[in-house]
């Protein structure tokens, strides 16, 4: 078996250290918070029900993928090329690194959020800064981080995920706590009337469309796989770091989301909820104890950290995931390359380069909470998406038991466990699909036909950007690398010109109107790119 390249000679991780550095990418208070918004006090029945039918069996099918596969060093991507062949496991890697973009893209904008509240003691960044600022300011602290984790090695994401996740997970179970003794105190409960219908789903469009948010909020489990071969006995004590995940997981979302009910009214929430809802919330809590802001600012500590830690472990475990364990011809050799301190740098600015991307799509939107809005629910189309290859290859595995044996068994029974492994796979699918309806938007609003179209030509995107990267592994086995390269700026410059006319002048155009025209302008892209590329090796032709 071929070695990882970006395998590290380190100690062994212990598998609780594993379980925390998974559950700051899997579930946090603002997860709460945003679903919070969505459903109300429903999703307390919602969370209930989701860890029985899918969080559970998710979280220990990936128990079971790690224990199959665990001198395998890039995760998801490792599974489904061992299981399905080179191209596949490209594909998966790329879709899987590429779809977890824009919520590293909304972690830096959470980071900046951080700042605010511990500088200005409040969250109303429209105050003081335009849009495209904050688009900066999530840019820089994107790049800063990139500096930091050059700085640090890799031994940020030990501790980082470590304190950050503790941190996290501290702060919630003192939410609850300090909410069970504030009712004990004859606290008022905001969320009236605070009864069994309260907590009955209303089963309608809006509701469907918000469940992709939900398994965008509890993924990411499989972002640990990289580092099952760097436990001491990972087929072991993997899926007992899944076990701990779920029981924190568990805990999290159902009781702090009755807590939530408690100094929130569900039936009237603030518009900038999804972005300030968990300062608010440790504020209240404050000022129930007497103790003015400061449990705000504990959590914007606490929060702070975390995010930082979720940007440490997203931009290395995605990075791993997607180079770690694909087949080279689809990869260029500079993208593998690793630096001294053993770090896929390129890969790194790779990622710069797309989150910008993002980032000036985003900056179309009217306002910084729109903005926050979009970038996290856009998550709930994408994320889920690639997800269900985690099902996919765990059905591959329990069709062939035989050929992948593993010290965990997730449900004995290969047939049941497949059924159960199909269930997972089709209903991330379809709530993927459901999440393209905007959740923060009327209908029929210019908001609404913007995050729509925003919505449908962001996948575009990153499915047609999935054949770029093979595009320039063959032209650098052709020697043509550079005249590659020198293609790029022209065609860069017109895309982001003509994107720019579009977002200008396409404020009330219809969806339609709206994707044909972006569509266009990435065949535009294309044909100038291709255009130049030909002229530019033809002339290097007759001068050599």
């Amino acid at each position: 078996m071929q070695t990882s390249p970006l395998d590290t000679n380190k100690h062994f991780i212990s598998w609780p250290v594993v379980a925390l550095m998974d559950f700051v990418t899997v579930i946090g208070f603002d997860d709460l918070i945003y679903n919070f918004h969505n459903q109300g006090l429903a999703i307390v029945t919602t969370w209930i029900l989701m860890l029985i039918l899918f969080v559970w069996p998710y979280e220990m099918m990936v128990g079971q993928l790690g224990s199959a596969f665990q001198n395998e060093g890039g995760g998801l991507s490792s599974w489904i090329r061992s299981t399905n062949g080179d191209l596949a496991g490209y594909m998966v890697a790329f879709l899987y690194w590429i779809a977890g973009l824009p919520y590293v893209v909304d972690v830096a904008n959470s980071v900046v959020v951080s700042i605010s509240w511990l500088v200005k003691g409040n969250g109303d960044l429209n105050k003081y800064m335009s849009t495209f600022m904050f688009a900066v300011f999530t840019a820089v602290i994107f790049l800063g981080f990139i500096w930091f984790q050059h700085l640090f090695k890799n031994k940020s994401l030990e501790i980082m995920s470590t304190i950050g996740g503790g941190a996290m997970f501290v702060m919630t179970i003192l939410f609850v706590v300090m909410t069970v003794a504030a009712l004990m105190h004859g606290r008022h409960i905001e969320t009236q009337p605070f009864n069994l219908s309260a907590f009955i789903p209303k089963i309608n469009g809006h509701f469907l469309s918000t469940f992709g948010l939900l398994i965008f909020a509890i993924n990411g489990a499989e972002l640990a796989g990289p580092y099952v071969k760097e436990m001491k006995h990972g087929n072991r004590d993997f899926p007992k770091a899944m076990m701990m995940l779920l029981i924190m997981t568990g805990f999290l979302t159902v009781f702090g989301s009755f807590s939530l009910g408690v100094f929130f009214n569900a039936h009237h929430l603030p518009y900038d909820l999804k972005m300030n809802g968990s300062y608010y919330a440790f504020q209240a809590l404050g000022k129930q104890f007497g103790m003015g802001n400061v449990l705000m600012y504990i959590f914007a500590v606490a929060q702070f950290i975390y995010m930082c830690a979720q940007l440490a472990v997203i931009l290395d475990a995605s990075t791993r995931i997607f180079l770690s364990n694909v087949a080279k011809q689809y990869l260029p050799k500079r993208l593998t390359k690793l630096n001294n301190d053993g770090l896929p740098i390129n890969g790194y600015w790779l990622t710069t380069l797309i989150v910008s991307l993002v980032l000036f799509l985003s900056n179309w939107l009217p306002s910084i909470n729109d903005m926050f809005n979009w970038l996290l629910n856009i998550n709930g189309i994408v994320s889920p998406f690639v997800t269900s290859f985690v099902f996919y290859a765990f059905m591959r595995i329990r069709a062939k038991s035989k050929d992948y044996p593993s010290e965990y068994k997730f449900i004995k029974n290969d047939r049941f466990a497949w059924l159960v492994g199909l269930w997972c796979l089709v209903i991330t699918l379809v709530f993927s699909v459901m999440g393209i309806r905007p959740t923060d938007a009327t209908p029929g609003t210019v908001l609404y036909t913007k995050e729509l179209t925003l919505n449908i030509v962001i996948p575009i995107i990153f499915i047609a950007l999935s054949a770029v990267l093979p595009y320039m592994a063959k032209i650098g086995r052709q020697q043509l690398t550079k005249q590659a390269w020198l293609s790029t700026p022209l065609a860069l410059i017109v895309f982001i010109l003509v994107g720019f006319f579009l977002a200008q002048h396409l404020t009330g155009a219809g969806i339609a109107t709206m994707i044909l025209s972006w569509t266009l302008n990435v065949i535009l892209f294309i044909i100038v790119y291709q255009i130049t590329f030909k002229i530019i090796t033809r002339n290097h032709s007759v001068n050599n």
